[in-house]
């Protein structure tokens, strides 16, 4: 591909050659004549007598570097990840966003069941302005950014938010708008702008960090129920959804990145992880098919076993309609069963371990005081996907530790129960420790048992040709630090799945 050089860079061809030169001999498409060509040279050298620092011809390469990475796109889209699964310390995983010119800086959740990113804005109502994550709160103000613009009820971007069924229009002012109502009783509103994303890009092992790229995002101007609440407040929400108003859709759309993202979310307390617009590749990640026409990452849960042995339940369960399915869902702290199911997954565990240890109820969650190691009692537990593909849990992948009695472990079970509902969501608690990639254009998701403290290997393939390592933390914000400080909150049960995405309890209406 031939090189692109901006306004300014300049080509240097031979030291104090002509200011013009006369290309001669060039055929013309009738290949009879010739024709003359002029190519303006600047000089790309500092006028006699003038000197230039090695550090300032550095910096001068430096960029131009960045502009010939930004014009072919190249690099992996890299986001810091900080929070952790634990309900009982964060409960959500959330990476920074700088939108606007300036930048300005939003902590937004990483959210794989809902699609629209929206942050809050300056005129606000109900939105918190302090976060005990520690973390500042910002406003968006689409004023203060040179390069912002509002979204008209005319404009084809409204319109396809209109065809997703989560905008409507102001008709007061023609200005496009939304309403999202989420499944734990959460909601926001607001309008649509575009306005600059700032991109991290790791390119041969080091951070370009001035690509930018235009999006349209919501501008939240309303919230409601534990959107409100200051204890894990963030500036907004980061929808990765494949609908048309995501942002992976609309940074694909332009090229910019390909049709897949992934993550690694790390476990541990100190959380943080890794998440990149591209593909990780990993030889043990095994695929299987997206449920298509379906507008969350559904997934064909086919049946579980606990400790080797298939529990008995009526496939016809997990089957994917209306109201029913198995949904991949980054915003969801837990995981969460069918009602049909939930009731032989306990008992399949409870027969294992009523020997060593028995259930107790603690705060409307199934737990159990241990003195012992749960991976030397708890069984291994498996779901089975289509495909022939399997995701295997070890007892602390399933199990919560929530805090200690007497010298002894109270460890919480990380499935819940959907009463009278047909839905299986797996969040944070079944994503965490794991590789899993969103593959959009092939419309797979795949998973790995990886450790996410590594490195690993990126491809953009359809971009660049390329791959990259990209470590956790590589952008100098894997949240340790933050976490660290924070202390252990025993939340409310109906604090612990921050956004569950139940697709009979989320509506989106219109303003």
């Amino acid at each position: 591909m031939a090189s692109v050089y901006p306004a300014g860079v300049v080509l240097v061809a031979a030291v104090l050659l002509q200011s013009a030169l006369t290309v001669v001999g060039v055929t013309g498409g009738g290949g009879g004549g010739y024709f003359p060509a002029a190519l303006m040279l600047e000089r790309g050298i500092p006028q006699p007598g003038r000197r230039v620092g090695l550090g300032q011809l550095s910096a001068r390469d430096s960029v131009r570097h960045r502009r010939m990475l930004q014009s072919t796109s190249g690099g992996v889209v890299d986001f810091p990840v900080q929070g952790t699964f634990d309900p009982f310390l964060v409960g959500l995983y959330y990476t920074r966003l700088q939108i606007g010119s300036p930048p300005k800086d939003f902590y937004v959740q990483i959210d794989t069941g809902s699609d629209v990113l929206w942050v809050s804005c300056n005129n606000c109502d109900g939105c918190p302005v302090s976060s005990g994550l520690q973390i500042p709160m910002n406003f968006y103000d689409s004023d203060s950014s040179s390069t912002a613009s509002l979204i008209s009820c005319t404009d084809e971007r409204c319109v396809a938010g209109l065809e997703a069924a989560d905008s409507g229009c102001l008709e007061n002012n023609n200005q496009c708008g939304y309403t999202f109502q989420y499944g734990d009783g959460s909601g926001t509103s607001g309008y649509y702008v575009a306005d600059m994303l700032h991109l991290d890009t790791i390119a041969g092992g080091s951070v370009t960090t001035n690509s930018t790229v235009p999006i349209v995002f919501g501008c939240s101007i309303l919230q409601t129920g534990d959107l409100k609440k200051p204890d894990r407040a963030v500036d907004g929400i980061f929808g990765f959804g494949q609908q048309g108003m995501s942002v992976i859709s609309q940074l694909a759309s332009q090229g910019v990145s390909p049709r897949v993202f992934s993550h690694c979310l790390k476990g541990d307390d100190a959380g943080g992880g890794i998440l990149v617009l591209g593909e990780i590749v990993e030889p043990n990640i095994v695929y299987t098919p997206l449920v298509a026409s379906q507008p969350h990452y559904n997934v064909n849960l086919q049946s579980i076993s606990v400790g080797g042995q298939t529990l008995t339940i009526d496939p016809s369960v997990f089957g994917t309609s209306d109201n029913k399915g198995t949904i991949v869902d980054s915003g969801t702290t837990l995981a969460y069963l069918a009602d049909a199911a939930y009731d032989p997954f306990i008992n399949a565990i409870n027969s294992v371990v009523s020997q060593t240890v028995q259930p107790i109820v603690s705060k409307g969650q199934i737990c159990y005081l241990m003195t012992a190691s749960v991976n030397d009692i708890f069984p291994q537990v498996s779901l089975h996907f289509s495909g022939g593909v399997s995701m295997l849990f070890n007892p602390q992948d399933y199990l919560v530790q929530q805090n200690s009695v007497n010298g002894a472990s109270v460890w919480c079970m990380g499935f819940q129960k959907l009463h009278g509902q047909s839905i299986t969501i797996l969040g944070d608690i079944i994503l965490k420790d794991k590789i899993f990639v969103y593959d959009l254009a092939n419309q797979r998701i795949g998973w790995a048992n990886y450790d996410c403290s590594t490195s690993v290997n990126v491809s953009t393939v359809e971009n660049t040709g390329r791959t990259e390592f990209v470590d956790p933390g590589q952008l100098g914000s894997n949240g340790s630090q933050q976490n660290a400080h924070l202390n252990r909150l025993i939340l409310p049960t109906a604090v612990i799945s921050f956004l569950l995405h139940l697709l009979p309890l989320r509506s989106c209406l219109f303003l």
